[in-house]
């Protein structure tokens, strides 16, 4: 079974260091807020890009500005499906078969858990949407 539907994330492009991703938790978690899922990857030697999906994003935004940071929400689709084998493949089979590209993927699975969260963005969301829906 899957079930799509749109969501937000919340995006940081924040200096490359090796307490970035620390500092930026850390803000989160004393605000009591839990992260649903998170992706960070470095764009280049100095820039790395923090993607959050979180159970409250305005105040992860919030919490955010007034710790100086520049943070945006961005459009995706959070997918719900049975932690199984080949889970992965019917959610990137359904896209091709419509002919959507997808920008980017991840994976929050727990290993003792029957369902795991996907969050991905591709170059119709609205399209990917109905196509995973069926």
């Amino acid at each position: 079974m899957i079930t799509a539907k749109h969501c937000k994330e919340v995006s940081i492009r924040v200096a490359n260091d090796t307490n970035s991703l620390s500092k930026l938790t850390k803000i989160i978690a004393e605000k009591g807020i839990n992260v649903l899922a998170a992706c960070a990857w470095v764009e280049d030697e100095n820039i790395e890009v923090i993607h959050l999906v979180t159970e409250d994003n305005l105040r992860v935004l919030d919490a955010l500005t007034a710790n100086k940071y520049t943070a945006n929400e961005i459009a995706s689709i959070s997918v719900e499906v049975e932690h199984k084998p080949g889970m992965l493949n019917r959610v990137s089979s359904r896209l091709h078969d419509v002919d959507i590209r997808i920008r980017y993927l991840y994976v929050s699975a727990p290993i003792n858990q029957e369902q795991c969260l996907m969050i991905l963005s591709t170059e119709d969301n609205d399209q990917a949407l109905l196509a995973l829906n069926t």
